[in-house]
């Protein structure tokens, strides 16, 4: 059986595990482009985890035809060597363009970026970040929070923050918001120090602000304090 014939297989499983009513949520909260067929996340993860290890380079080469599919290539994609994600990483950024597809490529990929921190954002952080494209920023932005909000990383976060608190794309300053949130989670101190002198218009930091009081990790005092912090 060909390549084409075994991702058609796949395709058909997709459309079985179609929902009509998580469709229509999904198309709510997602501003994609692409047909959505109303298929969960977890069931995704699981046909991508069912795919044999060998049929997956064969499969990212088909062009994904729906939602669904963009997120089963960037399962897959995820579970290439680095070296060879690399490879495939700018192909599936060219498809992403909603905060789901977004998010979920990153978090996937995170594990493969960690052990390669300097040498990814060397090659893909900067030039994402540097796009005037919501959503290649937006991906640069959440790869910053899922692996480089770190302590030899921190100052280069803040400065990219501030940097680009001009941008005025919604997914942009949501990512920017979650961004200080993550940094205000595992380093209280330096955010705050960091939010006293922070070149964020008014809407991006009392974002961030909010983003920040959503988390269960931060005492309700932290909070209080936080709230007069406010613009």
């Amino acid at each position: 059986m060909s390549t084409g014939d075994d991702y058609n297989e796949i395709r058909d499983e997709l459309r079985r595990s179609a929902d009509g009513s998580y469709r229509d949520f999904t198309m709510k909260i997602c501003s994609t482009k692409h047909k959505v067929l109303g298929v969960r996340v977890p069931q995704i993860r699981k046909t991508a985890k069912q795919i044999p290890l060998e049929k997956t380079e064969g499969f990212i080469k088909i062009r994904p035809e729906t939602y669904e599919e963009i997120l089963l290539r960037g399962f897959l994609i995820a579970r290439l060597s680095y070296e060879n994600m690399m490879k495939e990483f700018d192909s599936q950024v060219a498809f992403i363009d909603d905060w789901s597809t977004c998010d979920l490529f990153c978090s996937a990929i995170s594990k493969l970026v960690l052990k390669n921190k300097d040498d990814f954002l060397r090659k893909k952080v900067g030039g994402l970040l540097d796009d005037e494209r919501e959503f290649r920023t937006r991906v640069g932005l959440v790869l910053l929070k899922c692996c480089y909000v770190e302590p030899d990383y921190l100052n280069y976060v803040f400065s990219e923050v501030d940097r680009l608190s001009c941008r005025n794309e919604y997914y942009v300053k949501m990512g920017l918001a979650w961004l200080v949130s993550e940094c205000f989670i595992k380093f209280p101190s330096a955010t705050t120090a960091y939010l006293t002198k922070s070149k964020m218009p008014a809407w991006t930091f009392n974002k961030s602000i909010s983003k920040i009081c959503d988390s269960y990790r931060v005492d309700a005092e932290t909070k209080k304090l936080l709230k007069k912090m406010r613009k």
